[in-house]
């Protein structure tokens, strides 16, 4: 080093004619440490040793990871995301994001380097490439929770997805079945082996992975109720029964008739499907199974379901739209927007309200015709 520049203490210049400067400091074990920088001027120097020596006051690294996006990711996915208590199947779900949408995109940048405008094009390509806008925000949350620990294990000094903002996902209508509809659907399920499951969904509104999981013992026909405590879906490690996210998930349904007459039939269908297996019937206590009383696979249920709309002529209905059609018809029936969230195990009123939004305006129409009824002009 030629020489150091006067009253700077630790930044000198080099020979090249470049400039540096080394500090030291302990880290979180009390060992010496020492962090050199380099500029091509003083004044880029002393900022950087002035950046050092605040993030070493403030606890934060002194320097960002130089291993790439790609790389923490497949650290991210093996230890924190595992260790998360987040269900397996969003676990999956996260994984399958990093490494898809991630790692392709933004995996050779430097962990340290990544910039909240690299996020904001990310967000870009993937809109441009035309995914859904559910997609594009599932993908940037993944992002952030993962530099999220990064920031947290001290490799970056902050995440730089957390100053972009949330991508938005414009609110459409909940698509629902027509009165018309439902009672064509109702048709083409008669007599088929899934009927009670389809009847009991659309009369109640639970979800798939809800349906799937209802035990015997959840279900009172006497009373014209049933209770939601699990829900099954498939996941890397197979079929997984599962506790409901949210405590208001956690529900009493109230059976209309026609669900326990379709029931108590299909009660006694599975009773006479038990004695023909015999012995290789697995009784899980489960209300809708296979026939040898094993839970039923998630995405032949969806197939199955899918089969039946299109024989009943409907296009574009999948088994989800029984859940908004339950909702639907039951608003426009009177029922409190609040009684409706509760039926449905929405975590909040304002969700049930604004996926459900265009039900009012039938219900105004609805109230508008009776007052004329009503009155004699």
């Amino acid at each position: 080093m030629a020489r150091r520049a006067n009253g700077e203490g630790s930044i000198f210049r080099r020979k090249d004619g470049t400039w540096s400067a080394e500090l030291s400091y302990r880290d979180d074990y009390g060992s010496l440490k020492r962090r050199t920088v380099y500029g091509k001027t003083q004044a880029e120097v002393r900022t950087k040793l002035r950046d050092a020596r605040e993030r070493a006051e403030s606890g934060a690294p002194v320097k960002d990871a130089s291993m790439t996006v790609a790389a923490w990711l497949d650290e991210w996915i093996t230890k924190s995301l595992a260790a998360s208590d987040r269900k397996q199947a969003t676990k999956d779900l996260y994984a399958t994001i990093a490494r898809t949408h991630l790692a392709p995109t933004v995996g050779t940048i430097p962990l340290g380097r990544l910039r909240p405008s690299d996020v904001e094009a990310l967000i870009v390509t993937k809109r441009d490439a035309g995914l859904a806008p559910s997609t594009i925000r599932t993908i940037y949350t993944v992002l952030r929770a993962a530099l999220g620990i990064a920031s947290r294990d001290g490799l970056i000094r902050s995440n730089p997805a957390a100053t972009v903002k949330r991508p938005g996902v414009e609110r459409k209508d909940a698509p629902h079945l027509t009165a018309e509809q439902a009672q064509a659907l109702l048709d083409a399920i008669r007599g088929d082996r899934l009927d009670a499951l389809f009847r009991v969904m659309l009369a109640t509104g639970l979800r798939r992975g809800e349906a799937l999981a209802l035990h015997w013992s959840d279900v009172d026909l006497d009373a014209g109720l049933l209770r939601v405590r699990w829900t099954l879906s498939r996941t890397s490690r197979g079929l997984r029964l599962d506790e409901p996210k949210t405590d208001k998930s956690r529900r009493t349904v109230p059976l209309p008739r026609s669900a326990i007459a379709a029931l108590a039939a299909h009660r006694t269908r599975q009773a006479e499907e038990r004695r023909a297996t015999a012995d290789a019937y697995e009784d899980h206590g489960l209300v809708f199974t296979t026939e040898i009383g094993t839970p039923l696979e998630p995405r032949n249920v969806l197939r199955r379901f899918e089969l039946l709309a299109r024989r009943a002529g409907l296009s574009g209905v999948h088994l989800h739209t029984l859940r908004h059609s339950a909702a639907s018809f039951l608003l426009a029936a009177g029922t409190h927007t609040k009684v409706v969230q509760e039926h449905l195990g929405h975590s909040s009123y304002a969700i049930t309200a604004d996926i459900y939004s265009h039900v009012g305006p039938a219900q105004q129409r609805e109230a508008a015709d009776r007052l004329d009824e009503a009155l004699r002009w």
